[in-house]
């Protein structure tokens, strides 16, 4: 999963349907920057700098995965996709939509196209008095003074009035947090915990992810799967049982829900294909006891990628116990799963193919992902 950095983008119009120009601007922000984290007030401000209608202003905040000069472009992007044109004159003038990054986390850029933080913030009440609401204790990294010492501090005589009208986050369309416990499952190299970690940092869920690259066993069992593949199944069953009837007993209370990037289940996926006939008897005898009172996800979702996908994935991210890993064991792997989910018709289970998308890398196919767990989400309280 690629890092990413929480910036401040300031809106602003004076045209038109003022607010709905706003609201517009974020719902395309979310789709083609990143999840939006706040939303500051709407406020009614005189026009800066020239004759014209009062401005409409926000501020947000979003997490991005792009670097700066990738989100000047895509904001420049929706700036024009929302019907703003090229300036007519040299000063300030009306505008249906005005996008502008105010910080980039606290990076500190000197460029032609783009400078940052931008130089004028500090001036400009209608910037100060809506990034107060979403970042009141940032510190400018070049005047080390936070937002609202800023807005104390700034000369701008400007009446602000704030406008009774709420903006909303395009995020809440997701219903993720109708649940209180949602898996996400796959082969290996499927993306399950990447898209963990997306929908965690995103929609502000508890993330439980499997400890598996601290398995001594693994290793070893790639390289002698008949010797060691009944001691690694009993230490998953033991580690996976500790892991997570811990994680689903500490409640957090500034988390809305769980997101886990496994489901105790697999135990039984993987030593069905693993261990002889008899040794697996005995461990489902055992799986069933130590698991009889763990609490089942309410939504399961189980990602299927195609062999060819999944090896491709396994080389990229270049775990060396892992390189020897062959299409026939993933294919039992994903016949494994799917068999089992059939045989589970009292459990919430969502089957995506994406074999044909990258949601790590590209954000409309996670976007895609999303609403295809959203439906998932949708249909099963009906």
């Amino acid at each position: 999963m690629k890092p990413t950095k929480t910036i401040h983008i300031a809106l602003g119009s004076n045209k038109g349907n003022k607010l709905q120009y706003l609201q517009s601007a974020i719902d395309a922000i979310f789709v083609h920057i990143g999840a939006v984290k706040k939303i500051s007030k709407v406020y009614k401000t005189p026009a800066f700098g020239f004759e014209g209608d009062d401005f409409y202003n926000a501020c947000i905040s979003v997490v991005t995965e792009f670097k700066p000069k990738k989100v000047l472009k895509e904001l420049q992007a929706i700036e024009v996709e929302l019907g703003r044109k090229s300036k007519t004159s040299k000063g300030y003038e009306s505008r249906e939509i005005d996008l502008d990054i105010l910080f980039f986390e606290d990076e500190i850029i000197e460029e032609k196209t783009l400078i940052l933080p931008h130089p004028q913030l500090q001036n400009r009440k209608f910037v100060l008095q809506p990034l107060l609401d979403v970042a009141k204790d940032f510190k400018h990294p070049i005047l080390n003074k936070s937002i609202e010492t800023l807005l104390a501090e700034c000369n701008d005589s400007s009446v602000i009035e704030h406008v009774n009208i709420w903006l909303k986050n395009p995020k809440k369309s997701y219903t993720f947090n109708n649940y209180n416990y949602i898996a996400i499952e796959g082969n290996i190299g499927a993306g399950k915990t990447s898209l963990s970690n997306k929908i965690s940092s995103d929609f502000n869920a508890k993330l439980i992810l499997e400890r598996f690259a601290d398995n001594p066993f693994l290793p070893k069992f790639y390289k002698e799967p008949e010797r060691y593949a009944f001691t690694l199944e009993m230490s998953f069953l033991a580690d996976r049982y500790q892991q997570i009837s811990d994680d689903l007993s500490q409640l957090d209370l500034f988390k809305d829900f769980m997101v886990s990037d496994y489901d105790v289940n697999k135990s039984l996926v993987f030593s069905k294909v693993t261990l002889p006939e008899d040794e697996f008897r005995l461990y489902r005898k055992l799986f069933y006891q130590v698991y009889k009172d763990i609490a089942k996800p309410d939504l399961y979702v189980y990602l299927y990628q195609n062999t060819e996908r999944l090896q491709a994935n396994i080389k990229k991210r270049g775990r060396n116990y892992e390189k020897d890993i062959k299409d026939d064991y993933l294919d039992k792997i994903n016949s494994g799963y799917l068999e089992f989910l059939k045989s589970q018709p009292e459990m919430n289970v969502k089957i995506i193919d994406v074999s044909e998308k990258d949601f790590v890398k590209n954000r409309a196919d996670y976007l895609w992902l999303l609403s295809e767990i959203n439906d998932a989400s949708v249909g099963s309280k009906q």
